[in-house]
């Protein structure tokens, strides 16, 4: 990964930790890059990413597909539909400040909400896309 994608989660993973309507949904900070053993539910991750070059004119100049997760156990659809539109107002178009980076632009793409195989776990994809630039 690039120091972009790296600062990129970062300064995602702060916002929405210091976001107060996330934090009272989850019940307390739980943003996880790697969510700790027998995690509380519910939870969001940071999950994969996918980096394109889109320079054209060999900078460095990149384009990032972003997931985050909402897992709810809380019965029902409605948690995990709720903790996915909290991320949506969360992170689309925000001015966030990735380290050494310019952040282009942040946009939300497309969310998915489906029920686990376990029957009792919800699981909300919400997937961003966002361009970044070195800052010289």
């Amino acid at each position: 990964m690039t120091t972009a994608n790296v600062a990129l989660r970062a300064a995602i993973h702060d916002a929405l930790s210091n976001d107060s309507g996330l934090t009272a949904l989850l019940g307390g900070n739980r943003v996880y890059d790697e969510p700790p053993r027998n995690a509380a539910f519910p939870y969001v991750t940071l999950g994969e990413t996918r980096l394109l070059d889109i320079s054209g004119d060999g900078g460095d100049t990149q384009e990032h597909q972003l997931t985050l997760h909402a897992w709810s156990r809380q019965g029902g659809q409605r948690e995990a539909h709720v903790i996915a539109g909290t991320l949506l107002q969360a992170l689309d178009d925000a001015a966030l400040s990735p380290d050494g980076h310019r952040l282009v632009n942040l946009r939300f793409s497309v969310a998915d909400i489906r029920r686990e195989n376990d029957g009792k776990t919800y699981h909300a994809l919400v997937r961003f896309r966002a361009v970044t630039e070195p800052v010289f």
